[in-house]
């Protein structure tokens, strides 16, 4: 392991042994090696535990915590904030694949520049004749981070805050501890938390290449692929009012509207082609006129 790892990865887990091995593969496989990884599994009834605990065995750059029950994904990853101590950190789900330069882009892009977070594309990783295949970028995804940027504002770049996952970025340690930054227990913790970042940043570097492949799983049980269920389209809509509201009172007003027609053209959309029931179908559509009242304004 190198002397000083650069960046730390927190990686949670619960019940995702059919991935977890490919998952800390492609972290290992990193052209950047100065890395360390916490691996949270998080109280999971399968191996993922065993997964975790057997490339610790095998690599001493990952470190395996355990919790004795699930307590949540954003408690995982609370976890493994406490246990950082190097400049830079970033977030990997255990059912993804981290493309090999990923680290080496993010990581050298703020090296290079002194910004507080790096932003990266994704793909999503669909199921294909068995197997998986990555899709194009999404045009939002390419919007929020194409062409390359370094060292721009947030009102110099507003479209950034369509990039609203964890696991697409590398930030500074320091952004997080200065501001007391953690995750909120529930679904789509990543909202509120990344808005609260891009708010704070003092300036944001943009990496316009994927550095991650998302997976959609074959067996449908990850979170966004239950929208329909009223629970969850209720903490969906929920959280994505939570990082409005933090932009509206800590950002530039561009980037509250940016976001906002995000939503309007991305979001809105998605949730009205879902199967929905009359209350969650009345809820997305007055969501959809509250936020095009915001633009009225």
């Amino acid at each position: 392991m190198p002397a000083s790892p650069l960046v730390t990865v927190i990686v949670p887990g619960w019940n995702v042994a059919p991935y977890a091995a490919e998952a800390l593969a492609s972290l290992r496989a990193q052209t950047l090696d100065a890395w360390r990884a916490v691996l949270v599994d998080d109280g999971s009834a399968d191996g993922t535990g065993e997964v975790f605990a057997r490339f610790a065995a095998q690599d001493d750059r990952f470190t395996h915590v355990t919790h004795p029950s699930q307590r949540g994904l954003g408690a995982a990853r609370n976890t493994g904030l406490e246990l950082v101590d190097t400049p830079y950190l970033g977030f990997f789900d255990s059912d993804d694949v981290m493309l090999p330069r990923a680290l080496e882009r993010l990581v050298g892009s703020l090296e290079s520049t002194g910004s507080d977070i790096a932003v990266g594309q994704y793909t999503r990783l669909r199921p294909v004749d068995g197997g998986y295949a990555p899709s194009p970028v999404q045009p939002w995804v390419e919007a929020s981070t194409a062409p390359a940027r370094r060292g721009v504002t947030l009102p110099e770049h507003p479209e950034v805050t369509a990039n609203i996952v964890a696991w697409s970025k590398v930030s500074r340690s320091d952004l997080w501890r200065d501001h007391h930054v953690k995750f909120p227990q529930g679904l789509y913790e990543d909202q509120a938390v990344t808005a609260l970042l891009y708010a704070r940043a003092r300036a944001i570097d943009t990496v316009a290449e994927p550095v991650v492949h998302w997976r959609v799983r074959a067996e449908g049980t990850s979170i966004t692929q239950h929208e329909a269920d009223p629970v969850v389209l209720a903490a969906c809509l929920a959280a994505l009012h939570d990082g409005l509201d933090i932009l509206r009172r800590e950002a530039p007003e561009v980037a509250a509207r940016a976001r906002i027609g995000q939503i309007l053209r991305m979001d809105i959309p998605r949730l009205r082609a879902l199967d929905l029931d009359t209350a969650s179908r009345t809820a997305v559509d007055d969501f959809a006129a509250e936020l095009t009242e915001c633009l009225d304004d």
